[in-house]
């Protein structure tokens, strides 16, 4: 089935928080990728162990960019983002563009969380709070080169704060990840999957090669990764000149609040 966009997409993305171009890559522009991503997993195990699980920007690195270069430019995508988002939202970008990797001995999964808010050690949650629904802020991508069930999320989440479940069960900062200590194979991979399941409301997306998820990463989500499932997922941020006055300004004031003491703000109880 060819490509086609429609304005589900736009309404999937706001309701929902994320969105899927289906089969929106070539196949032969998938292949070409996944060559260069062979390359860029053997970079990063070298360069970070087996474990690592993602290089970024992989524009940095000495492998061949030129189908990069084309995902960037592919022109079905870049009028899809543009539909669904606006002209000035771009993708693709030299600082910016990675590959995401199955680790190669052990399962293992990032803690829930919602981007910048519970990732960045000393960033204002008062100004997150304030702009967490601003659609030129906090669009990200995943976009498959081989069938990819890793990322789980909670549709709607990007739209509201916490939920008193939501509080319940991660009512600490940092939040932890899965007790994974002494665990190996079957039983790590296990416990890797009761902890994504542990959050109320949790959905696993699937997706296709050559699939394209937009979502907003204000939202609730985790990835979960197995060494026996091949993983190549272009990761990246959709960029505008407001995101990025807003990061620049942000990450610089996280900086100053973590040289003065502070650490990760708790929203259950910081602000």
């Amino acid at each position: 089935m060819s490509w086609s966009w429609s304005e589900r997409h736009v309404d999937e993305y706001h309701v929902q928080g994320y969105t899927v171009f289906e089969s929106i890559l070539p196949a032969s522009l998938v292949g070409e990728l996944r060559h260069s991503c062979d390359a860029a997993r053997h970079l990063a195990r070298e360069k970070a162990g087996p474990q690592t699980q993602r290089l970024q920007p992989v524009f940095d690195y000495d492998i061949d960019h030129t189908p990069f270069t084309a995902f960037a430019e592919l022109p079905e995508l870049v009028d899809a983002l543009q539909r669904t988002l606006s002209p000035g939202h771009t993708h693709g970008h030299a600082d910016g563009l990675g590959v995401l990797l199955e680790p190669a001995d052990l399962p293992w999964c990032t803690h829930w969380h919602r981007d910048w808010r519970d990732n960045i050690s000393g960033l204002d949650l008062d100004r997150w709070e304030a702009d967490y629904r601003d659609i030129d802020l906090f669009n990200q991508v995943n976009c498959a080169l081989y069938e990819d069930s890793s990322t789980w999320v909670v549709p709607g989440s990007h739209l509201r704060p916490d939920l008193p479940r939501e509080r319940s069960r991660f009512p600490e900062r940092p939040i932890d990840g899965p007790g994974l200590d002494g665990l190996e194979g079957s039983s790590r991979e296990r416990a890797c999957l009761q902890y994504c399941t542990s959050m109320p409301g949790a959905r696993q997306l699937h997706l296709a090669a050559g699939d394209f998820c937009l979502y907003r990463n204000t939202l609730w989500h985790i990835g979960n990764y197995v060494p026996y499932r091949r993983r190549a997922t272009l990761h990246d941020f959709i960029d505008t000149p407001a995101y990025r006055s807003w990061r620049q300004r942000e990450v610089s004031a996280a900086n100053r609040r973590r040289e003065a003491g502070q650490g990760m703000a708790n929203p259950n109880r910081d602000h």
